[in-house]
């Protein structure tokens, strides 16, 4: 946390009291605090009092009204390594959601080049209702951070979730991705996405559901954590993380070829595109008009990317795999993993309600080569690419 600039965003809520033991637990650790709040999260907290605990004088407007002096939110976003918004009412989660800049706060949001976290705080009815579950949702995909509410007594009496986190849990959510945001840093990682398109005419072609969000969350979360990623894409209809060198491929030859001229330069593998495993052996030139009858089409196997990494690999590369299976799920991605000599398999099963293709959850299950099992619940597929970070982290200390 030493030196880190951590930029806390207030917004109107009770629970604004809570940041002023948050200020101080980030500040007694070393980092730079700069605080910028909503106009009527005054009415909550003093800036003086924020002010005095960060060392540093509290943004509320635009410009100074006395001197005319600018508070620009371009450089104020440049500035932080995290920024942070708590509490986060609905009120400005909305906002957030839907690009509304109409504070200081918002258009700092909207400008911050850094990872946001956000901790949700209002009663239990707002926050059980659709409409914030859903801007939470689209934060969330966005690549923010929710530092989620709790249960408990809230300040209209009711009982239930919608407590802020509390400062300690806040702090040490925020530091641990801090401490293991470098732990990547000088790393290459490569990583392959969505799914590929096989022609069979100029209009046609032979492909799947995958939409990439797994691999995208992949290569977003191994970015902020310091790698170098170079994220190889079949076509899907998302944007690259900033930062991620994109190669755009269709075929799964384009991918095959893509990723042999990448492997040797890295040192971790991931294989998360679901790429046909067949092409059609002839593609014809112009568009196959319907006739009476019956058309055949006959197929050819596509390269295996996985098992063809596997026998190039050297001892000091990972490769991971992918298998999204349908039935005999374990022994089929044993069977997979020990065939592709990959070190780590992920999991998951189209059984698996809300897991697979075009989710933005998923249920995954990892192995290793150790034959070591470990399972998770469903989660944000964003939450399972920090999951599948953590168990490589593991791996890589293990092997040291």
């Amino acid at each position: 946390m030493k030196g880190k600039n951590i930029l806390i965003g207030v917004s109107a809520g009770i629970a604004a009291y809570k940041i002023a033991n948050l200020i101080r637990l980030f500040v007694n650790s070393g980092a730079n605090v700069q605080v910028v709040m909503t106009p009527m999260a005054k009415e909550f907290i003093t800036p003086l009092t924020l002010a005095t605990l960060s060392k540093n004088p509290i943004l509320v407007d635009f410009f100074n009204p006395e001197n005319g002096d600018w508070n620009s939110h371009v450089d104020i976003g440049l500035w932080a390594d995290v920024m942070l918004i708590a509490p986060a009412t609905a009120n400005t989660m909305a906002k957030m959601a839907h690009g509304i800049a109409d504070n200081l706060l918002l258009t700092a949001y909207l400008s911050a080049k850094c990872p946001v976290f956000f901790a949700p705080t209002m009663d239990l009815d707002m926050y059980n209702h659709p409409a914030t579950q859903n801007n939470i949702k689209i934060l969330s995909e966005r690549g923010n951070y929710c530092i989620d509410a709790t249960s408990g007594e809230l300040a209209s009496g009711l009982i239930g979730k919608g407590r802020m986190a509390e400062p300690e849990e806040i702090y040490k959510c925020i530091n641990n991705f801090l401490a293991t945001n470098k732990y990547f840093e000088g790393k290459r990682v490569m990583i392959t996405a969505g799914p590929t398109y096989e022609a069979i005419d100029p209009v046609r072609f032979i492909g799947n559901y995958s939409s990439g969000k797994m691999g995208y969350a992949l290569a977003e979360a191994f970015k902020n954590h310091g790698a170098t990623v170079t994220l190889i894409s079949g076509p899907v209809s998302i944007d690259a993380p900033q930062g991620v060198k994109l190669v755009k491929v269709k075929t799964a030859d384009e991918m095959y070829n893509a990723c042999i001229d990448n492997f040797h330069d890295c040192e971790i593998a991931i294989m998360s595109a679901a790429v046909a495993d067949y092409t059609p052996t002839v593609q014809f030139d112009k568009k196959v008009k319907r006739e009476k009858g019956d058309i055949h089409l006959e197929l050819k196997p596509t390269q295996d990317i996985a098992q063809n990494l596997g026998k190039l690999k050297n001892e000091k590369q990972i490769l991971i795999g992918f298998a999204l299976e349908t039935d005999n799920e374990l022994e089929n991605a044993f069977a997979k993993l020990k065939k592709k000599n990959l070190d780590i398999i992920v999991l998951n099963s189209l059984r698996d309600e809300g897991a697979g293709f075009n989710f933005d959850t998923n249920k995954i299950t990892i192995i290793d080569s150790n034959n070591n099992i470990t399972k998770f619940e469903l989660k944000t597929k964003k939450e399972i690419a920090l999951d599948i970070i953590q168990v490589l982290k593991d791996r890589i200390n293990i092997d040291k």
